[in-house]
């Protein structure tokens, strides 16, 4: 809290707080600018309301929210995209190989498996590394306030389960269509 003092020298008077209770906002303002008007009519009346001042604390901290959920979008869509392209890679890699499950007896399943599993290992070996760096930045950001949370685990927990069906999900499109796929044009092409 800032140092306040009070005093009776009316000369020092420029300011004052008032806590308004009323439905009728524009009546209580201008009863207020006039009393304010005859005590100090050398002053020019100026009011601004407490939450309208907040908020403009934080304008810049709201503006870099929603850039951030920009750049969030565009790079969770980048990387289905290079999922994806990956994914048919695999795909086209293993075509013989999943034509050959596919006759011993493979479920869509057991194929869906056999693409995820590396994804899955990738996006935990990222998330290990990701998860610390994250947690530093973010907590040297926080710093900068004087009220602020504390960061707990499972947000980053939250975060790496929402990256993993987000792969399996694009990584999936790909691994069904290859299950699906007739086994015996995958082994005839040789």
């Amino acid at each position: 809290m800032a140092p306040l003092i009070i005093t009776s020298f009316k000369p020092q008077y420029n300011e004052a707080s008032i806590k308004l209770a009323s439905k009728d906002i524009v009546q209580v303002m201008h009863s207020v600018e006039k009393t304010w008007n005859k005590t100090y009519p050398d002053f020019v009346f100026e009011y601004k309301f407490l939450d309208d001042k907040i908020e403009s604390f934080y304008k810049q901290e709201n503006q870099l929210t929603h850039l951030y959920k920009i750049f969030a979008f565009i790079a969770i869509f980048l990387s289905c995209l290079g999922l994806y392209g990956l994914a048919s890679f695999m795909a086209v890699q293993r075509i013989k190989e999943v034509g050959i499950r596919k006759v011993l007896g493979a479920t869509v399943s057991n194929i869906i498996y056999l693409f995820s599993k590396e994804f899955i290992l990738l996006i935990s070996i990222a998330f290990v590394i990701a998860a610390p760096v994250a947690w530093y930045f973010m907590h040297q950001w926080l710093q900068s306030y004087p009220f602020r949370i504390e960061l707990s685990w499972w947000i980053f927990l939250t975060g790496g389960l929402i990256s993993v069906i987000i792969a399996l999900i694009t990584v999936s499109f790909k691994a069904i269509k290859a299950a699906i796929a007739n086994p015996v044009k995958s082994l005839r092409s040789e």
